[in-house]
């Protein structure tokens, strides 16, 4: 049965596979259109098996709120050029809404949805795959339960999405909430919901941190006594480097060094572990600071409230307003 230019235009319109693509599959079925969708399936799941060890840094994020649910999910690619394109942003876009139709409670039960064309959403996309020639996957998908939900699209890109969660009806301080994670990525709502793993790492970089500068100011302490400078000596190559320039004496550098490794292993068998402790835990107020959403200090607030908390700024539109959830998904590792 010959091919005609109707049927590939057709069968295009269908599938949105390239017109050679479909042309031959349409020869190989003979004219059968059911066969012809059936082979250009096929094709796409070979393709993405080929192409399941590349790299996926670009995509789609894309949120959305109703009553009752908000949803947000990441479908990555390879290209920029791909992840613009108006049907991959549909494909996402149909994704979500059947998340957000079921109530999905994960990542896992998203891949399982079954959408419109019969496929389920990790077939879907793999026979997407086979239309663009490039690796994809879904990749993000999260949820908050209730009302009083802010959305937020950083600049309407799909790269960055956020959703805040009030225990009150609040749009435009949630709106200003939801900003304020998109731009400053906290770690965690506050200080108790930081999980232990993540305290217990802080706390063992922040220990060792305090350690070595302890070491190193008295290393730097008796350099100077020395007559060298501690920066002319900060590293084995910055030695070598510095005598090459003749900024160091050989017998200065020999000198440095000694002093170094003496000093060194002497400061550390005798450190001041009360001091240690208490610095290291400054350093881990710091931490909860900088990262627990509460704390963090406000970006967004007017000129006249000056430097103020997350927390505080709430409180002052409201004193019993809170962050009930937040959420946060990003296609660039920040």
């Amino acid at each position: 049965m010959a091919v005609t230019i109707a049927d590939i235009k057709k069968l295009r319109a269908m599938t949105g596979a390239g017109l050679a693509d479909v042309k031959k599959a349409l020869t190989q079925a003979d004219g059968d259109f059911t066969k012809a969708q059936e082979l250009l399936r096929e094709r796409g799941l070979a393709i993405a098996a080929k192409r399941s060890d590349r790299e996926t840094s670009n995509g789609c994020v894309l949120v959305k709120k109703t009553p009752g649910f908000s949803a947000m999910v990441a479908v990555k690619c390879e290209t920029d050029f791909v992840s613009a394109g108006k049907d991959f942003i549909a494909l996402v876009q149909q994704i979500l809404d059947a998340a957000i139709a079921a109530k999905s409670q994960s990542l896992d039960e998203v891949k399982a949805l079954k959408l419109e064309n019969g496929d389920d959403v990790e077939t879907a996309v793999k026979r997407y795959s086979g239309i663009t020639g490039e690796k994809m996957e879904v990749d993000g998908y999260n949820f908050i339960e209730g009302d009083n939900v802010s959305i937020y699209d950083h600049m309407g890109k799909h790269t960055l999405a956020t959703m805040v969660q009030l225990n009150a009806d609040n749009e435009d301080a949630a709106h200003k909430i939801a900003m304020q994670v998109a731009a400053m990525k906290p770690v965690a709502l506050d200080e108790a919901s930081v999980p232990q793993s993540v305290k217990d790492e802080e706390l063992k970089v922040a220990v060792e941190k305090t350690k070595e500068e302890q070491v190193q100011r008295q290393v730097n302490g008796a350099l100077k006594k020395a007559g060298i400078n501690p920066n002319l000596v900060d590293s084995p190559e910055h030695i070598e480097s510095n005598v090459a320039k003749n900024w160091l004496t050989q017998e200065q550098a020999d000198k440095a060094k000694e002093i170094i490794d003496t000093v060194s292993k002497q400061a550390a068998g005798n450190l001041n572990e009360n001091m240690i402790k208490n610095i290291a835990n400054g350093r881990m107020k710091k931490f909860y600071k900088d990262n627990c959403l509460v704390d963090q200090e406000f970006q967004f607030a007017d000129e006249a409230d000056g430097k103020i908390t997350v927390n505080d700024w709430l409180h002052k539109q409201d004193k019993n307003l809170a962050i009930v959830a937040y959420k946060r998904f990003s296609l660039s590792a920040d």
